[in-house]
């Protein structure tokens, strides 16, 4: 038996982690909505330091990876927030994309309990290869064993490229909506510039409340919506964190129109500082019966490092906590 997967399977399971667009999914939580949303940066008030690691199709043995890494805090100065995101995507040890990047949010009351954010994102991406390990099919002989060199010639050489994004969030009372368009440049991730190669532009619309149900114990609802939409690729969902200001559970269903239904469950503790989480999303109906059941593993934590002064004119939002 092979002892490593071959490139062309690493290659399709990338593809398909990828959930059909050409960016890596880190699923329908909000641990990663300033990468997703730029507006976002700083609607917490406080800092925030958010932490995630991501394990895709876990048990299969592909090796596919994320870390993401972000800070986002008000800045009084700029009225309105500032954040820096940095995540590493590493898929079945061949495919490296690195991705770091600064965001800006302006926030505007424009109402009595009306608020807008306006946000830009800048980043850069490198994405580097590793083809050591790689077994490609003319290596492998009748008997399934690595006999002979291959006659294919890959080239390592690491791509970077720069990009923008901006997005907009508008907050009334205890609802908050938003949008954002993410890779406006459209660059592309080879160096041969050909046109399957080109990122497409991605749309990202989500819709959550926090809703106070019972003040004196804190129990609150979290109900959240949102989709995504890159080239042909369609995702879409919805679902619920509820709970008290200790612990917090969730569920959210998605669709894609792919003909994948997803679901994603877990939960988040906090000490009031310090939050840490756990989400697993697995797959409840496929069109294609090689599916694995798991999908996801997202262990996260964020760390809450300033309080926000009461001059402050700010609306802060509690996204739900997914």
């Amino acid at each position: 038996m092979i002892p490593r997967i071959s490139l062309i399977l690493v290659f399709l399971v990338a593809a398909v982690s990828r959930a059909g667009g050409q960016d890596t999914w880190y699923g329908p939580g909000y641990q990663t909505i300033i990468m997703k949303n730029p507006a976002s940066a700083g609607s917490d008030g406080e800092g925030k330091l958010r932490l995630s690691y991501m394990n895709f199709y876990p048990g299969n043995s592909f090796n596919l990876h994320s870390v993401y890494l972000s800070y986002d805090t008000y800045a009084e100065a700029l009225h309105g927030g500032i954040g820096v995101t940095l995540s590493n995507d590493y898929l079945g040890g061949i495919l490296n994309d690195m991705r770091g990047g600064l965001s800006y949010a302006y926030f505007l009351q424009a109402g009595r309990d009306f608020y807008i954010n306006a946000g830009l994102s800048a980043s850069v991406c490198h994405r580097s290869f590793r083809f050591g390990g790689a077994i490609l099919p003319d290596q492998i002989d009748p008997t399934g064993v690595v006999a002979y060199p291959s006659a294919e010639l890959l080239v390592n050489t690491g791509r970077a490229f720069f990009d923008i994004g901006t997005g907009f969030i508008f907050i009334a009372g205890r609802f908050t909506g938003g949008f954002s368009l993410n890779h406006l440049a459209q660059p592309y991730l080879s160096e041969s510039e050909s046109p399957e190669e080109r990122i497409d532009r991605k749309l990202f619309v989500h819709l959550s409340a926090d809703l106070e149900i019972n003040e004196r114990k804190g129990f609150v609802l979290q109900p959240m919506a949102f989709a995504e939409l890159q080239g042909d690729y369609l995702v879409a969902g919805a679902g619920m964190a509820a709970g008290t200001r200790y612990l917090k559970i969730n569920a959210v269903v998605n669709a894609g129109n792919n003909g994948n239904i997803d679901l994603q469950t877990g939960f988040y503790i906090s000490t009031g500082r310090l939050d840490i989480g756990y989400n697993y999303l697995f797959n409840v109906s496929a069109r294609n019966t090689f599916m694995p059941f798991s999908l996801l593993h997202q262990t996260g934590v964020s760390f809450r490092l300033g309080n926000v002064k009461k001059s402050y004119n700010i609306k802060t939002i509690n996204y739900p906590e997914l």
